[in-house]
């Protein structure tokens, strides 16, 4: 039992130092992203090929956007990610990179703006920044990452702790699964959320449908930091 306690003792130690790195992460992200303007987060998966529809929609959806004048945020990855890097570069639009150190599948792709690249070992930092200096969410498919920063989104603005944003779904065939359970599930059967809530994102199948839909809410909402 003493050893425990000890081996205890020494990982909270460790715990108190982490802050330190935590909070270096925070003041870098914050000095060079304050710097940027209004940007975009496009979330995606990083297993899709460059052949893929998704992939091709999602470079689609971002140089639309950048040439809108908006930023384009990616995790800094290969697949949609580095779709939607490709597409801001295209545009002449920022390219921001927020890359994540894992022991697979990530690494940094050549389509982001060097002096908007920035690494992260912590993943709650690294979605604290993607929901602070993004404008609009536009999720393609994607697996658990990608769930969890829908989630993320959809939780932040449900519970009015950041300021409406758009969030746009692109793939109907991939998500109407998941939208058919959150409705006849989630509200309907057990009315863990409200009608309402269903508000707060929308579906579509195309770059012009994501990108009418971003503008259509700046028309009657200001461009404003989320918290």
């Amino acid at each position: 039992m003493e050893h425990i306690r000890k081996d205890w003792s020494e990982i909270k130690s460790n715990d108190s130092w982490s802050i330190f790195k935590i909070m270096s992460e925070f003041v870098e992200a914050f000095d060079r992203l304050s710097k940027i303007g209004p940007c975009v987060s496009i979330f995606g998966s990083a297993r899709t090929s460059e052949d893929n529809n998704y992939y091709l929609l999602g470079v689609q959806i971002a140089k639309e956007l950048g040439s809108l004048g908006y930023g384009i945020i990616s995790g800094g990855g290969p697949g949609i990610m580095e779709a939607a890097n490709k597409g801001a570069q295209e545009a002449n639009s920022p390219s921001v990179g927020l890359n994540i150190d894992l022991p697979f599948e990530q690494n940094h792709n050549p389509y982001i703006d060097q002096s908007h690249n920035i690494l992260f070992d912590y993943f709650f930092v690294r979605k604290v920044i993607f929901v602070k200096y993004s404008q609009a969410f536009v999720i393609l498919p994607g697996g658990f990452g990608t769930l969890d920063e829908l989630f993320e989104a959809l939780t932040l603005i449900q519970t009015k702790k950041i300021n409406k944003r758009p969030i746009v779904l692109v793939g109907k065939e991939y998500w109407s699964g998941l939208l058919v359970w959150i409705e006849e599930t989630m509200l309907s059967a057990e009315k863990n959320i409200s009608k309402e809530d269903l508000n707060l994102f929308k579906l579509v199948d195309s770059s012009q449908e994501a990108v009418d839909y971003i503008e259509d809410f700046y028309r009657s909402n200001i461009l404003s930091p989320n918290f």
